[in-house]
């Protein structure tokens, strides 16, 4: 089910997220997910989606199991001595409920608390808008897994 942006932008405007809002959201989310790594299931290891265009994007499968994956998706960029992953995800999928759900998330644009925390909804609906931006922009650039 594809939600118009002008609900997002409603509450993003409103800035009072609601339970069923996030879930539509973790629900487009998971269809992003399907688009980049179709066969996700019954992946293991890690893998990249290369691109002479833009940044190679990074997969790693941290966990599989009969309903679920745990996986990690970052880019990587060189600075002065390593490479540093920006954004930096940790994505929980729900292949039973098609839900994905943000773990963990480090990245530079967005100042993020814990997403655990008060306002824990209001974390989670920020972390998940994020990925759900990030995730499109990789959809678009034409990144998929195998």
């Amino acid at each position: 089910m594809q939600v118009p942006w002008g609900h997002y932008l409603k509450i993003i405007l409103s800035d009072k997220p609601t339970v069923g809002a996030l879930m539509d959201l973790c629900e487009e989310n998971y269809a992003f997910i399907s688009r980049l790594i179709p066969d996700l299931s019954n992946m293991q290891g890690r893998d990249c989606s290369r691109s002479r265009e833009h940044a190679d994007l990074y997969l790693e499968i941290l966990e599989q199991s009969r309903y679920t994956s745990l996986i990690h998706l970052t880019y990587y960029f060189d600075s002065r001595e390593k490479q540093e992953p920006d954004p930096d995800v940790v994505l929980k999928v729900y292949h039973d409920a098609g839900q994905v759900e943000v773990v963990d998330l480090k990245q530079s644009v967005l100042p993020l608390h814990s997403l655990y925390d008060a306002p824990g909804l209001q974390n989670k609906w920020q972390a998940n808008l994020f990925v759900s931006k990030w995730l499109a922009f990789c959809v678009h650039q034409g990144h998929q897994f195998p």
